[in-house]
Protein backbone atom coordinates (compact mmCIF):
# COMPACT_ATOMS: atom_id res chain seq x y z
CA UNK A 1 0.00 0.00 0.00
CA UNK A 2 1.68 3.25 -1.11
CA UNK A 3 1.84 6.40 0.98
CA UNK A 4 -0.11 8.20 -1.76
CA UNK A 5 -2.94 5.66 -1.53
CA UNK A 6 -3.04 6.11 2.25
CA UNK A 7 -3.28 9.88 1.87
CA UNK A 8 -6.06 9.58 -0.71
CA UNK A 9 -8.05 7.47 1.73
CA UNK A 10 -7.88 10.23 4.34
CA UNK A 11 -8.90 12.78 1.75
CA UNK A 12 -11.98 10.73 0.86
CA UNK A 13 -13.14 10.91 4.48
CA UNK A 14 -12.50 14.65 4.66
CA UNK A 15 -14.43 15.22 1.41
CA UNK A 16 -17.76 14.05 2.88
CA UNK A 17 -17.56 16.62 5.73
CA UNK A 18 -19.30 20.02 5.45
CA UNK A 19 -17.01 22.76 4.16
CA UNK A 20 -17.02 24.71 7.45
CA UNK A 21 -15.67 21.63 9.26
CA UNK A 22 -13.15 20.80 6.54
CA UNK A 23 -11.58 24.25 6.88
CA UNK A 24 -10.55 23.43 10.46
CA UNK A 25 -8.62 20.29 9.55
CA UNK A 26 -5.02 21.34 9.29
CA UNK A 27 -2.31 19.22 7.71
CA UNK A 28 -1.22 16.40 10.03
CA UNK A 29 -4.15 16.85 12.41
CA UNK A 30 -5.59 13.42 11.57
CA UNK A 31 -2.28 11.52 11.36
CA UNK A 32 -2.75 9.65 14.67
CA UNK A 33 -6.50 10.13 15.05
CA UNK A 34 -8.87 7.22 15.60
CA UNK A 35 -12.19 8.88 14.87
CA UNK A 36 -14.13 12.08 14.30
CA UNK A 37 -17.25 12.46 16.47
CA UNK A 38 -20.17 14.61 15.29
CA UNK A 39 -23.20 15.10 17.60
CA UNK A 40 -26.05 17.58 17.12
CA UNK A 41 -25.68 20.62 19.37
CA UNK A 42 -22.04 19.90 20.22
CA UNK A 43 -18.67 20.96 18.88
CA UNK A 44 -17.17 18.22 16.65
CA UNK A 45 -14.22 16.33 18.17
CA UNK A 46 -11.16 14.42 17.03
CA UNK A 47 -10.23 11.48 19.24
CA UNK A 48 -6.81 9.87 19.46
CA UNK A 49 -5.59 6.46 20.59
CA UNK A 50 -3.83 7.86 23.67
CA UNK A 51 -7.13 9.27 25.00
CA UNK A 52 -6.48 12.80 23.79
CA UNK A 53 -9.53 14.72 22.44
CA UNK A 54 -9.32 17.90 20.38
CA UNK A 55 -12.21 20.18 19.33
CA UNK A 56 -12.64 20.60 15.59
CA UNK A 57 -13.57 24.26 15.27
CA UNK A 58 -15.85 26.20 17.61
CA UNK A 59 -19.33 25.81 16.02
CA UNK A 60 -21.91 23.23 17.08
CA UNK A 61 -23.05 20.47 14.72
CA UNK A 62 -26.48 20.99 13.14
CA UNK A 63 -28.93 18.55 11.59
CA UNK A 64 -28.04 20.02 8.19
CA UNK A 65 -24.40 18.99 8.77
CA UNK A 66 -25.41 15.40 9.44
CA UNK A 67 -27.77 15.35 6.45
CA UNK A 68 -24.96 16.63 4.22
CA UNK A 69 -22.75 13.70 5.28
CA UNK A 70 -25.37 10.93 5.15
CA UNK A 71 -26.53 11.97 1.65
CA UNK A 72 -23.08 11.02 0.36
CA UNK A 73 -23.04 7.60 2.01
CA UNK A 74 -24.62 4.25 1.11
CA UNK A 75 -27.70 3.37 3.16
CA UNK A 76 -27.02 2.43 6.77
CA UNK A 77 -27.49 -1.27 7.62
CA UNK A 78 -29.43 -2.65 10.60
CA UNK A 79 -26.37 -2.25 12.82
CA UNK A 80 -26.29 1.49 11.92
CA UNK A 81 -23.06 1.28 9.93
CA UNK A 82 -22.06 2.60 6.55
CA UNK A 83 -18.81 3.41 4.78
CA UNK A 84 -17.04 5.09 1.91
CA UNK A 85 -16.53 2.94 -1.19
CA UNK A 86 -12.92 1.93 -1.77
CA UNK A 87 -11.76 2.87 1.74
CA UNK A 88 -11.55 1.31 5.19
CA UNK A 89 -13.34 4.20 6.92
CA UNK A 90 -16.47 3.27 8.88
CA UNK A 91 -19.35 5.64 9.60
CA UNK A 92 -21.64 4.67 12.49
CA UNK A 93 -24.91 6.44 13.32
CA UNK A 94 -26.67 7.30 16.59
CA UNK A 95 -30.45 7.68 16.29
CA UNK A 96 -33.15 9.22 18.46
CA UNK A 97 -36.35 7.42 19.50
CA UNK A 98 -38.00 8.37 16.20
CA UNK A 99 -35.14 6.82 14.22
CA UNK A 100 -33.58 10.09 13.02
CA UNK A 101 -29.79 10.35 13.01
CA UNK A 102 -28.53 12.68 15.77
CA UNK A 103 -24.86 11.71 15.81
CA UNK A 104 -22.13 10.17 13.66
CA UNK A 105 -18.84 8.46 14.53
CA UNK A 106 -16.41 8.53 11.62
CA UNK A 107 -13.86 5.77 12.37
CA UNK A 108 -10.63 6.27 10.45
CA UNK A 109 -9.48 3.04 8.77
CA UNK A 110 -5.79 2.65 7.97
CA UNK A 111 -3.47 0.16 6.36
CA UNK A 112 -0.62 -0.29 8.84
CA UNK A 113 2.22 -2.66 7.98
CA UNK A 114 4.61 -4.38 10.39
CA UNK A 115 2.04 -5.10 13.11
CA UNK A 116 2.37 -8.90 12.77
CA UNK A 117 6.14 -9.22 12.23
CA UNK A 118 6.67 -10.33 15.83
CA UNK A 119 4.09 -13.15 15.48
CA UNK A 120 4.72 -14.17 11.87
CA UNK A 121 6.30 -17.44 13.03
CA UNK A 122 2.93 -18.41 14.55
CA UNK A 123 0.92 -17.29 11.53
CA UNK A 124 2.83 -19.53 9.11
CA UNK A 125 2.23 -22.66 11.24
CA UNK A 126 -1.19 -23.28 9.62
CA UNK A 127 -2.79 -23.25 13.06
CA UNK A 128 -6.03 -21.42 13.86
CA UNK A 129 -5.45 -18.19 15.79
CA UNK A 130 -7.89 -16.21 17.95
CA UNK A 131 -7.20 -12.55 18.79
CA UNK A 132 -8.63 -10.96 21.94
CA UNK A 133 -8.50 -7.34 23.08
CA UNK A 134 -10.52 -4.27 23.89
CA UNK A 135 -11.91 -2.08 21.07
CA UNK A 136 -9.39 0.13 19.31
CA UNK A 137 -6.20 -1.87 20.04
CA UNK A 138 -5.75 -3.02 16.43
CA UNK A 139 -7.40 -6.44 16.15
CA UNK A 140 -8.91 -5.75 12.71
CA UNK A 141 -5.65 -4.18 11.49
CA UNK A 142 -3.82 -7.41 12.29
CA UNK A 143 -6.50 -9.47 10.52
CA UNK A 144 -5.97 -7.45 7.33
CA UNK A 145 -2.21 -7.88 7.40
CA UNK A 146 -2.46 -11.62 8.11
CA UNK A 147 -4.97 -11.94 5.26
CA UNK A 148 -2.58 -10.24 2.84
CA UNK A 149 0.33 -12.38 4.04
CA UNK A 150 -1.57 -15.66 3.61
CA UNK A 151 -3.06 -14.75 0.22
CA UNK A 152 -0.12 -12.98 -1.42
CA UNK A 153 3.09 -14.33 0.12
CA UNK A 154 1.94 -17.88 0.92
CA UNK A 155 -0.41 -18.21 -2.05
CA UNK A 156 -3.25 -19.73 -0.04
CA UNK A 157 -6.95 -19.62 -0.86
CA UNK A 158 -8.23 -17.07 1.64
CA UNK A 159 -11.84 -15.98 2.14
CA UNK A 160 -12.74 -13.02 4.33
CA UNK A 161 -16.20 -13.16 5.91
CA UNK A 162 -16.73 -9.41 6.15
CA UNK A 163 -19.56 -8.33 8.44
CA UNK A 164 -20.55 -4.71 7.80
CA UNK A 165 -17.49 -4.45 5.52
CA UNK A 166 -15.26 -4.03 8.56
CA UNK A 167 -12.17 -5.77 7.16
CA UNK A 168 -12.08 -4.99 3.44
CA UNK A 169 -13.95 -1.69 3.30
CA UNK A 170 -17.18 -0.57 1.66
CA UNK A 171 -18.15 -1.12 -1.97
CA UNK A 172 -18.21 -4.16 -4.24
CA UNK A 173 -14.45 -4.11 -4.83
CA UNK A 174 -12.46 -5.25 -1.78
CA UNK A 175 -9.78 -2.87 -0.49
CA UNK A 176 -6.21 -3.66 -1.68
CA UNK A 177 -5.26 -4.10 2.00
CA UNK A 178 -6.40 -7.75 1.88
CA UNK A 179 -4.31 -8.58 -1.18
CA UNK A 180 -5.61 -11.38 -3.41
CA UNK A 181 -7.98 -12.75 -0.77
CA UNK A 182 -11.66 -13.06 -1.71
CA UNK A 183 -14.28 -11.25 0.32
CA UNK A 184 -17.83 -12.37 1.14
CA UNK A 185 -19.95 -9.48 2.41
CA UNK A 186 -22.39 -9.97 5.29
CA UNK A 187 -25.33 -7.58 5.03
CA UNK A 188 -26.46 -7.95 8.67
CA UNK A 189 -24.53 -9.22 11.71
CA UNK A 190 -27.07 -11.96 12.44
CA UNK A 191 -26.20 -13.61 9.10
CA UNK A 192 -22.49 -13.93 9.84
CA UNK A 193 -22.73 -17.57 10.99
CA UNK A 194 -24.52 -18.55 7.76
CA UNK A 195 -21.94 -16.87 5.53
CA UNK A 196 -19.13 -18.57 7.49
CA UNK A 197 -20.58 -22.00 6.66
CA UNK A 198 -21.42 -20.97 3.09
CA UNK A 199 -17.80 -19.91 2.56
CA UNK A 200 -16.58 -23.41 3.43
CA UNK A 201 -19.23 -25.26 1.47
CA UNK A 202 -19.10 -23.21 -1.72
CA UNK A 203 -15.63 -21.73 -2.14
CA UNK A 204 -13.08 -24.34 -0.93
CA UNK A 205 -10.96 -21.98 1.18
CA UNK A 206 -7.77 -22.99 2.96
CA UNK A 207 -8.06 -20.03 5.32
CA UNK A 208 -11.13 -18.16 6.60
CA UNK A 209 -10.84 -14.75 8.30
CA UNK A 210 -13.65 -13.49 10.56
CA UNK A 211 -13.92 -10.36 12.69
CA UNK A 212 -15.78 -10.43 16.02
CA UNK A 213 -17.22 -13.83 16.86
CA UNK A 214 -19.80 -12.87 19.46
CA UNK A 215 -22.65 -15.39 19.64
CA UNK A 216 -23.02 -19.06 20.48
CA UNK A 217 -24.14 -19.88 16.94
CA UNK A 218 -21.06 -18.16 15.49
CA UNK A 219 -18.85 -20.12 17.90
CA UNK A 220 -20.53 -23.33 16.69
CA UNK A 221 -19.94 -22.30 13.07
CA UNK A 222 -16.26 -21.67 13.87
CA UNK A 223 -15.96 -25.20 15.31
CA UNK A 224 -17.57 -26.66 12.18
CA UNK A 225 -15.01 -24.83 10.03
CA UNK A 226 -12.06 -26.00 12.15
CA UNK A 227 -13.28 -29.61 12.10
CA UNK A 228 -13.24 -29.51 8.29
CA UNK A 229 -9.52 -28.76 8.35
CA UNK A 230 -9.76 -25.08 7.43
CA UNK A 231 -7.39 -22.63 9.14
CA UNK A 232 -9.37 -19.97 10.99
CA UNK A 233 -8.14 -16.47 11.88
CA UNK A 234 -10.62 -14.51 13.98
CA UNK A 235 -11.26 -12.04 16.77
CA UNK A 236 -13.77 -12.48 19.59
CA UNK A 237 -15.53 -10.43 22.24
CA UNK A 238 -13.45 -10.44 25.43
CA UNK A 239 -10.14 -8.95 26.54
CA UNK A 240 -8.42 -12.03 27.98
CA UNK A 241 -8.39 -15.81 27.93
CA UNK A 242 -9.80 -15.74 31.48
CA UNK A 243 -12.78 -13.74 30.20
CA UNK A 244 -13.39 -16.33 27.49
CA UNK A 245 -13.28 -19.22 29.94
CA UNK A 246 -15.92 -17.52 32.11
CA UNK A 247 -18.12 -16.66 29.12
CA UNK A 248 -20.59 -19.57 28.60
CA UNK A 249 -21.57 -18.21 25.18
CA UNK A 250 -18.08 -18.33 23.69
CA UNK A 251 -16.22 -20.86 25.87
CA UNK A 252 -16.66 -23.45 23.08
CA UNK A 253 -13.96 -21.55 21.17
CA UNK A 254 -11.40 -22.78 23.72
CA UNK A 255 -12.85 -26.26 24.23
CA UNK A 256 -15.95 -25.64 26.34
CA UNK A 257 -16.03 -25.80 30.14
CA UNK A 258 -17.92 -28.42 32.13
CA UNK A 259 -18.38 -29.17 35.84
CA UNK A 260 -17.02 -32.60 36.79
CA UNK A 261 -17.35 -34.51 40.07
CA UNK A 262 -14.18 -36.43 40.96
CA UNK A 263 -13.90 -39.59 43.01
CA UNK A 264 -12.37 -39.39 46.48
CA UNK A 265 -9.04 -40.89 45.38
CA UNK A 266 -8.71 -38.61 42.34
CA UNK A 267 -9.59 -35.49 44.37
CA UNK A 268 -7.02 -36.48 47.00
CA UNK A 269 -4.41 -37.16 44.30
CA UNK A 270 -4.98 -33.73 42.74
CA UNK A 271 -5.25 -32.01 46.12
CA UNK A 272 -8.49 -30.25 45.15
CA UNK A 273 -12.22 -30.27 45.82
CA UNK A 274 -14.39 -33.04 44.45
CA UNK A 275 -16.25 -30.68 42.10
CA UNK A 276 -13.94 -29.08 39.54
CA UNK A 277 -14.07 -27.41 36.12
CA UNK A 278 -12.67 -29.33 33.16
CA UNK A 279 -12.18 -28.64 29.48
CA UNK A 280 -14.66 -30.67 27.42
CA UNK A 281 -12.88 -31.06 24.08
CA UNK A 282 -10.12 -29.81 21.83
CA UNK A 283 -10.28 -26.01 21.36
CA UNK A 284 -11.42 -24.55 18.05
CA UNK A 285 -8.36 -22.28 18.07
CA UNK A 286 -4.86 -23.68 18.58
CA UNK A 287 -3.33 -20.34 19.58
CA UNK A 288 -4.82 -17.42 21.53
CA UNK A 289 -3.22 -13.98 21.30
CA UNK A 290 -4.28 -11.18 23.64
CA UNK A 291 -3.58 -7.66 22.38
CA UNK A 292 -2.70 -5.76 25.56
CA UNK A 293 -1.97 -2.55 23.66
CA UNK A 294 -1.01 -1.65 20.10
CA UNK A 295 2.60 -2.72 20.67
CA UNK A 296 2.26 -5.55 23.21
CA UNK A 297 0.96 -9.06 22.53
CA UNK A 298 0.40 -11.85 25.05
CA UNK A 299 0.58 -15.28 23.37
CA UNK A 300 -0.73 -18.65 24.54
CA UNK A 301 1.05 -21.03 22.18
CA UNK A 302 -1.05 -24.05 23.21
CA UNK A 303 -4.64 -23.11 24.00
CA UNK A 304 -5.52 -26.56 25.35
CA UNK A 305 -2.72 -26.59 27.93
CA UNK A 306 -3.26 -22.95 28.88
CA UNK A 307 -6.95 -23.57 29.61
CA UNK A 308 -6.07 -26.70 31.63
CA UNK A 309 -3.53 -24.74 33.70
CA UNK A 310 -6.03 -21.98 34.45
CA UNK A 311 -8.87 -24.36 35.38
CA UNK A 312 -6.62 -26.29 37.77
CA UNK A 313 -5.19 -23.15 39.34
CA UNK A 314 -1.66 -23.81 38.09
CA UNK A 315 0.52 -20.84 37.06
CA UNK A 316 0.56 -20.11 33.35
CA UNK A 317 2.79 -17.43 31.86
CA UNK A 318 2.04 -16.43 28.26
CA UNK A 319 4.83 -15.30 25.99
CA UNK A 320 4.96 -11.49 25.76
CA UNK A 321 6.11 -10.01 22.46
CA UNK A 322 6.55 -6.39 21.45
CA UNK A 323 5.92 -4.85 18.05
CA UNK A 324 9.24 -3.40 16.96
CA UNK A 325 8.95 -0.13 15.03
CA UNK A 326 11.97 -1.16 12.96
CA UNK A 327 10.26 -4.22 11.50
CA UNK A 328 9.14 -2.27 8.43
CA UNK A 329 12.77 -1.62 7.48
CA UNK A 330 13.77 -5.29 7.58
CA UNK A 331 14.01 -7.26 4.37
CA UNK A 332 11.13 -9.73 4.00
CA UNK A 333 12.07 -13.28 4.97
CA UNK A 334 11.61 -16.20 2.65
CA UNK A 335 8.21 -17.16 4.02
CA UNK A 336 7.78 -20.26 1.85
CA UNK A 337 11.13 -21.62 3.06
CA UNK A 338 10.09 -21.02 6.68
CA UNK A 339 6.85 -22.90 6.05
CA UNK A 340 8.70 -25.88 4.54
CA UNK A 341 11.02 -26.06 7.56
CA UNK A 342 8.05 -25.81 9.91
CA UNK A 343 6.15 -28.56 8.06
CA UNK A 344 9.19 -30.84 8.40
CA UNK A 345 9.29 -30.28 12.18
CA UNK A 346 5.58 -30.99 12.47
CA UNK A 347 5.95 -34.13 10.35
CA UNK A 348 8.81 -35.41 12.54
CA UNK A 349 6.69 -34.93 15.66
CA UNK A 350 3.48 -36.36 14.22
CA UNK A 351 4.23 -39.93 15.32
CA UNK A 352 3.49 -39.16 18.98
CA UNK A 353 -0.16 -39.38 20.12
CA UNK A 354 -1.96 -36.14 20.92
CA UNK A 355 -2.49 -35.62 24.65
CA UNK A 356 -4.75 -33.09 26.29
CA UNK A 357 -3.45 -33.67 29.82
CA UNK A 358 -1.31 -31.28 31.84
CA UNK A 359 2.36 -32.01 31.11
CA UNK A 360 4.26 -30.88 34.19
CA UNK A 361 7.65 -31.92 32.82
CA UNK A 362 7.06 -29.85 29.67
CA UNK A 363 5.94 -26.94 31.84
CA UNK A 364 9.19 -27.12 33.83
CA UNK A 365 11.31 -27.29 30.67
CA UNK A 366 9.55 -24.27 29.15
CA UNK A 367 10.06 -22.22 32.31
CA UNK A 368 13.68 -22.94 33.19
CA UNK A 369 15.01 -19.86 31.37
CA UNK A 370 16.33 -16.75 33.15
CA UNK A 371 13.61 -15.36 35.41
CA UNK A 372 12.81 -11.72 36.19
CA UNK A 373 11.20 -11.08 39.57
CA UNK A 374 9.31 -8.01 40.80
CA UNK A 375 9.00 -7.68 44.58
CA UNK A 376 6.58 -5.52 46.56
CA UNK A 377 7.07 -4.85 50.30
CA UNK A 378 9.48 -7.82 50.41
CA UNK A 379 13.09 -7.59 51.62
CA UNK A 380 15.32 -7.27 48.58
CA UNK A 381 18.46 -8.24 50.51
CA UNK A 382 16.88 -11.53 51.60
CA UNK A 383 15.68 -12.31 48.06
CA UNK A 384 19.18 -11.58 46.72
CA UNK A 385 20.72 -13.93 49.32
CA UNK A 386 18.30 -16.73 48.44
CA UNK A 387 18.98 -16.31 44.70
CA UNK A 388 22.72 -16.53 45.40
CA UNK A 389 22.44 -19.47 47.83
CA UNK A 390 20.27 -21.59 45.52
CA UNK A 391 22.25 -20.55 42.44
CA UNK A 392 19.03 -19.48 40.73
CA UNK A 393 19.27 -17.83 37.31
CA UNK A 394 17.10 -14.85 38.21
CA UNK A 395 17.23 -11.10 38.78
CA UNK A 396 15.03 -8.52 40.49
CA UNK A 397 13.55 -5.93 38.11
CA UNK A 398 12.22 -2.43 38.76
CA UNK A 399 8.93 -2.57 36.86
CA UNK A 400 6.07 -5.07 36.83
CA UNK A 401 5.94 -5.07 33.02
CA UNK A 402 9.44 -6.58 32.80
CA UNK A 403 8.76 -9.37 35.31
CA UNK A 404 7.89 -13.04 34.85
CA UNK A 405 6.16 -13.13 38.24
CA UNK A 406 5.57 -11.01 41.36
CA UNK A 407 6.31 -11.71 45.02
CA UNK A 408 4.36 -9.44 47.38
CA UNK A 409 3.86 -9.13 51.14
CA UNK A 410 0.31 -10.19 51.97
CA UNK A 411 -0.13 -7.56 54.72
CA UNK A 412 0.63 -4.75 52.26
CA UNK A 413 -1.43 -6.06 49.34
CA UNK A 414 -4.03 -3.28 49.63
CA UNK A 415 -1.36 -0.62 49.20
CA UNK A 416 -0.16 -2.30 46.03
CA UNK A 417 -3.53 -2.42 44.26
CA UNK A 418 -2.19 -0.67 41.16
CA UNK A 419 0.82 -2.98 40.97
CA UNK A 420 -1.31 -6.10 41.36
CA UNK A 421 -3.76 -4.81 38.75
CA UNK A 422 -0.86 -4.35 36.31
CA UNK A 423 0.35 -7.87 37.08
CA UNK A 424 -3.13 -9.18 36.37
CA UNK A 425 -3.30 -7.26 33.09
CA UNK A 426 -0.03 -8.84 31.96
CA UNK A 427 -1.12 -12.26 33.31
CA UNK A 428 1.79 -12.48 35.72
CA UNK A 429 1.53 -14.98 38.59
CA UNK A 430 1.53 -13.28 42.02
CA UNK A 431 2.92 -15.09 45.07
CA UNK A 432 2.41 -13.79 48.62
CA UNK A 433 4.62 -14.04 51.69
CA UNK A 434 3.22 -13.64 55.20
CA UNK A 435 6.48 -12.41 56.78
CA UNK A 436 9.83 -11.06 55.63
CA UNK A 437 11.69 -14.02 57.14
CA UNK A 438 14.23 -15.89 55.04
CA UNK A 439 12.43 -19.21 55.43
CA UNK A 440 9.09 -17.78 54.28
CA UNK A 441 10.54 -15.93 51.28
CA UNK A 442 12.66 -18.93 50.28
CA UNK A 443 9.65 -21.26 50.38
CA UNK A 444 7.55 -18.90 48.23
CA UNK A 445 10.39 -18.26 45.77
CA UNK A 446 10.91 -22.00 45.27
CA UNK A 447 7.17 -22.43 44.80
CA UNK A 448 7.15 -19.64 42.19
CA UNK A 449 9.96 -21.36 40.28
CA UNK A 450 8.42 -24.81 40.78
CA UNK A 451 11.79 -25.69 42.31
CA UNK A 452 11.00 -28.90 44.22
CA UNK A 453 13.19 -31.87 45.06
CA UNK A 454 11.76 -33.91 42.18
CA UNK A 455 12.60 -31.39 39.47
CA UNK A 456 15.64 -29.43 40.70
CA UNK A 457 17.91 -31.37 38.34
CA UNK A 458 15.64 -30.61 35.38
CA UNK A 459 15.87 -26.94 36.26
CA UNK A 460 19.68 -27.07 36.07
CA UNK A 461 19.85 -25.60 39.56
CA UNK A 462 21.95 -27.22 42.31
CA UNK A 463 20.35 -30.54 43.11
CA UNK A 464 20.41 -30.25 46.87
CA UNK A 465 18.57 -28.80 49.81
CA UNK A 466 20.78 -26.14 51.36
CA UNK A 467 21.72 -26.34 55.04
CA UNK A 468 19.26 -23.63 56.05
CA UNK A 469 16.33 -25.45 54.52
CA UNK A 470 17.34 -28.74 56.13
CA UNK A 471 17.66 -27.02 59.49
CA UNK A 472 14.17 -25.53 59.17
CA UNK A 473 12.75 -28.91 58.17
CA UNK A 474 14.33 -30.39 61.30
CA UNK A 475 12.69 -27.61 63.32
CA UNK A 476 9.28 -28.43 61.85
CA UNK A 477 9.76 -32.11 62.72
CA UNK A 478 10.70 -31.18 66.29
CA UNK A 479 7.62 -28.98 66.66
CA UNK A 480 5.51 -31.93 65.52
CA UNK A 481 7.03 -34.06 68.29
CA UNK A 482 6.09 -31.42 70.89
CA UNK A 483 2.52 -31.38 69.64
CA UNK A 484 2.45 -35.16 70.04
CA UNK A 485 3.44 -34.92 73.73
CA UNK A 486 7.23 -34.54 73.92
CA UNK A 487 8.38 -32.14 76.66
CA UNK A 488 11.45 -30.85 74.80
CA UNK A 489 13.55 -31.55 71.70
CA UNK A 490 17.18 -30.62 70.96
CA UNK A 491 18.24 -29.83 67.40
CA UNK A 492 21.51 -30.25 65.49
CA UNK A 493 24.19 -27.55 65.91
CA UNK A 494 23.82 -24.60 63.51
CA UNK A 495 25.41 -21.24 62.75
CA UNK A 496 24.07 -18.12 64.46
CA UNK A 497 22.09 -16.88 61.41
CA UNK A 498 20.38 -20.25 60.98
CA UNK A 499 19.59 -20.51 64.72
CA UNK A 500 17.88 -17.13 64.50
CA UNK A 501 15.58 -18.42 61.75
CA UNK A 502 14.87 -21.52 63.85
CA UNK A 503 13.94 -19.32 66.85
CA UNK A 504 11.51 -17.35 64.66
CA UNK A 505 9.91 -20.54 63.34
CA UNK A 506 9.48 -22.03 66.84
CA UNK A 507 7.95 -18.78 68.10
CA UNK A 508 5.50 -18.78 65.18
CA UNK A 509 4.21 -22.16 66.38
CA UNK A 510 3.74 -20.83 69.94
CA UNK A 511 6.60 -22.74 71.59
CA UNK A 512 9.74 -21.62 73.39
CA UNK A 513 13.38 -22.10 72.40
CA UNK A 514 16.83 -21.38 73.76
CA UNK A 515 20.38 -21.79 72.44
CA UNK A 516 22.64 -24.15 74.42
CA UNK A 517 26.16 -25.46 73.99
CA UNK A 518 29.39 -23.69 73.07
CA UNK A 519 31.16 -22.87 69.82
CA UNK A 520 30.44 -25.24 66.93
CA UNK A 521 28.22 -27.35 69.20
CA UNK A 522 25.77 -24.52 69.95
CA UNK A 523 22.23 -25.55 69.06
CA UNK A 524 18.54 -25.03 69.89
CA UNK A 525 16.47 -26.66 72.54
CA UNK A 526 12.75 -26.19 72.04
CA UNK A 527 10.08 -26.82 74.64
CA UNK A 528 6.54 -26.06 75.68
CA UNK A 529 5.78 -22.96 77.73
CA UNK A 530 5.08 -24.38 81.20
Amino acid sequence: MSEMQFQNDIEKLIEILPLRIRRNIQEGLLDDAIEIVLDIGRIPEIRYGNGKILPLGSENITREDLDYITEQLPEFTNDNRSGIAGTLHRISAIRNRQGKIVGLTCRIGRVITGTIECIKDFVIQNKSILFLGRPGVGKTTKLREITRLMADELGKRVVVVDTSNEIAGDGDVAHPAIGKARRMQVSQPEYQKDIMIEAVENHTPEVIVVDEIGTESEAAAARTIAERGVMLIATAHGNTLDNLIKNPTLSDLIGGIDTVTLGDDEAKHRGCQKTVLERQKQPTFDIVIEIIDRNTLSIYKDTAEAVDYILRGWPVTPEIRKVDGNYKEKKPANILKQVEELDKKVSDASNSPLSFNFNRQKYIQENKKHKKIYIYAVSRSIVDKIIERLDIDATIVRSVEEADFVIAHKNFAKGGTKILATANEYHLPVFFVRTNSMSQIQRVLKEALNLTQENQETYSYKNYKDSTELALEETNAAVAKLSEGALSVELQPQEKTVRKLQHELVEAYGYKSTSIGEGKERHLKIFKDE
